[in-house]
């Protein structure tokens, strides 16, 4: 790659400058990058602590489901459960984190108590119990989705950061240093057989005015 770079001085200016502003953006892409690991870190230890309690819920919940099918039988949970008469509105929004847009989910109030969707009189209280715990449980299991989507877009913007720090790091700094050198080399080279040169012409313009000064008449 060195060899097929022109060993000008201009050159040589060009790759310093090159040189310099890759160094600059290796030293900021690696700062971004620890810090993004930071931030990661954070995130990652948040939504542990929020999978182990939505998990917990989501067992205990469905332990009573359990519960109500053994009392109750599958068909007719199935048919307690068949018309849901409440929705869920999450507005969805945009946060910025070293550069990331990550989004933000927030679930909306829709300004009325839950009911249950069936009728008491042929249901468990196992499942009514269910169901209330999952109706609950809905923000958190919102608040994960957040946070394991951040953590994922966080974690792909590190590779890809990465990436670029090592391909600085381990090809372009070396290759324009290699380049950098050759064409030093060349040029200092260069400035040698000049130097050779005009000693040389110099010796030959003195060996000529030898030559030419009027030999002394012999007596």
């Amino acid at each position: 790659m060195a060899k097929l770079v022109n060993p000008t001085r201009m050159e040589l200016t060009r790759l310093k400058k090159r040189l310099k502003t890759a160094a600059r953006g290796h030293k900021l892409l690696k700062d971004k990058r620890d810090e993004m690991v930071r931030r990661f870190i954070e995130v990652v230890k948040e939504n542990k602590k929020r999978r182990a309690a939505v998990e917990q819920k989501l067992a205990q919940a469905m332990n009573r489901f359990s519960v109500a099918r053994a009392e109750m039988g599958n068909a007719a949970v199935t048919e307690a459960l068949l018309y849901p008469i409440r929705t869920a509105k999450v507005r969805t929004d945009l946060r910025n984190i070293m550069s990331v847009e990550t989004p933000t989910f927030r679930l909306l109030d829709n300004g009325g108590s839950f009911e249950l969707p069936y009728g008491f009189a042929f249901s468990s209280s196992e499942l009514d119990g269910a169901v209330l715990d999952l109706a609950a449980l809905l923000p958190d299991l919102i608040e994960l989705a957040e946070t394991e989507k951040t953590a994922n877009m966080l974690a792909d913007e590190i590779e890809k950061t990465r990436r670029r720090v090592n391909a600085l790091e381990h090809v372009m700094i070396p290759e324009m240093e290699q380049q950098i050198r050759y064409i030093t080399m060349k040029l200092e080279e260069n400035e040698r057989g000049n130097q050779t040169r005009l000693m040389k012409v110099k010796d030959m313009l003195a060996a000529e005015r030898e030559e030419e000064q009027p030999q002394a008449p012999t007596a």
